[in-house]
């Protein structure tokens, strides 16, 4: 199991979590689709639930809460990327054309997070690690295996995240149309346009799951009442379905026979 002991090289995914108006069902839902544990946290956490797979911790899932105004954000998967400093990423973030939601703040002493939006609108989350460096297992059955923004402008998102995360962007090789993101020259993550992968959505970036066979895993989300948005289907990397929990939280699937992403720190 390719477990993560070290921090995470800054710029790379280190954590996803998760958003939704039932916590108790998502916690459920993914229970019984990935084999993960977790139960609602503590009161002053938010009642923020840690989900672990085989005792490593692999993704958050918290309860939506009412924003200024009156509305709740919508069910949503949100990936973190990691940063030296929190609070100077913000700073440069809207320095760079991108827009902070929520501003820096600890999380006890596991950590120091914010939340922004990139300049063509993608909505990601910062992780400075303290006592907690992010996913601890990745690219297994069950677990983070790749984290890709879907933009309507490659170039200026490019520009925004070398600017922000100090990541570099180039073309991936085999896959047409298609960039990576690269921290310390390792592959972190994908980019594509939003007119190849989904026309008509907001910018955003997708969490991919890995598992052992793409196929009856949808089977099995579908029977559970979630949705498919694009059925199973082959791709440089392996096989792979885009899909919708119960609530609406959208994600990827994939069972990866191609080379392995480099997710891990």
């Amino acid at each position: 199991m390719p477990e993560v002991t070290a921090p995470y090289v800054p710029g790379t995914p280190c954590w996803v979590d998760l958003v939704v108006p039932d916590q108790r069902e998502a916690l459920d839902f993914y229970r019984d689709l990935f084999g993960w544990q977790g139960e609602p946290g503590p009161p002053e956490t938010g009642g923020y639930a840690v989900c672990s797979l085989n005792g490593k911790a692999v993704a958050g899932i918290m309860t939506a809460m009412t924003q200024d105004g009156g509305s709740k954000p919508p069910p949503a998967w949100t990936t973190y990327l990691a940063v030296r400093d929190a609070d100077a990423t913000v700073q440069v973030i809207s320095n760079s054309g991108g827009t902070v939601l929520f501003e820096a703040m600890d999380v006890l002493a596991l950590g120091r997070m914010a939340i922004a939006a990139d300049s063509t609108g993608a909505v990601f989350g910062l992780w400075q690690a303290n006592e907690f460096h992010g996913c601890e297992v990745v690219n297994e059955p069950g677990s983070v295996v790749w984290n890709e923004l879907n933009t309507p402008d490659p170039d200026a998102a490019g520009r925004f995240y070398t600017a922000a995360l100090g990541v570099t962007v180039s073309p991936m090789e085999n896959a047409a149309d298609y960039f990576c993101f690269k921290a310390d020259d390792r592959m972190v993550g994908g980019m594509q346009n939003l007119d190849r992968s989904a026309p008509g959505s907001p910018a955003h970036w997708l969490t991919y799951f890995s598992v052992d066979d793409t196929d009856s895993k949808v089977d099995a989300l579908v029977r559970a009442g979630g949705t498919l948005i694009k059925p199973p289907f082959d791709m440089e990397a392996g096989r792979m379905a885009v899909v919708q929990d119960p609530q609406g939280a959208v994600f990827a699937v994939i069972d990866a026979t191609g080379p392995e992403p480099g997710q891990a720190a």
